[in-house]
């Protein structure tokens, strides 16, 4: 049997910096294509969960060691990114400290959630979930 072909496994992470008024929340700015500012993350390494992936991406991008607190959700759309179809795990993650854009970011910057930049691939309706989970306390319903 043929080895099918099928979406590449990301993880993003939403890390709210709760030793912060109002836990604002880590973006990065993208050092390589496509630009513009993201949730820290990235591909899932063969041999690694999706946990253990977000926590070292979150580690690799922004030098915080990260607390996975829930799964907001997973993330498909075949337009999703640019380069290619991906599906992604994305984590809800707690961290204290001093984040330092490292690795794939260029620079970083905490962000009310309410109030963030304009974003890559489909990290807006990411942050729309967020924000239904942060007013509800739930996670959104499923999409088709």
């Amino acid at each position: 049997m043929s080895k099918p072909v099928t979406p590449l496994l990301t993880v993003d992470i939403i890390i709210e910096m709760v030793d912060r008024p109002g836990r604002p929340i880590v973006l990065i700015e993208r050092r390589y294509p496509p630009p513009g500012w993201a949730l820290p993350g990235g591909f899932v390494d063969v041999g690694e969960t999706l946990e253990i992936a977000a926590v070292r991406e979150a580690r690799e991008e922004t030098s915080l060691d990260i607390r996975l607190k829930l799964l907001l959700g997973n993330y498909s759309d075949p337009a999703r990114d640019s380069r290619g179809h991906t599906a992604s795990a994305v984590y809800i993650a707690e961290a204290l400290g001093e984040p330092q854009a490292a690795d794939d970011a260029r620079h970083l910057a905490l962000y009310d959630p309410h109030d963030t930049p304009l974003l890559a691939f489909d990290h807006a309706r990411i942050m729309t979930d967020y924000l239904h989970y942060l007013d509800t306390g739930t996670v959104p319903a499923l999409r088709g």
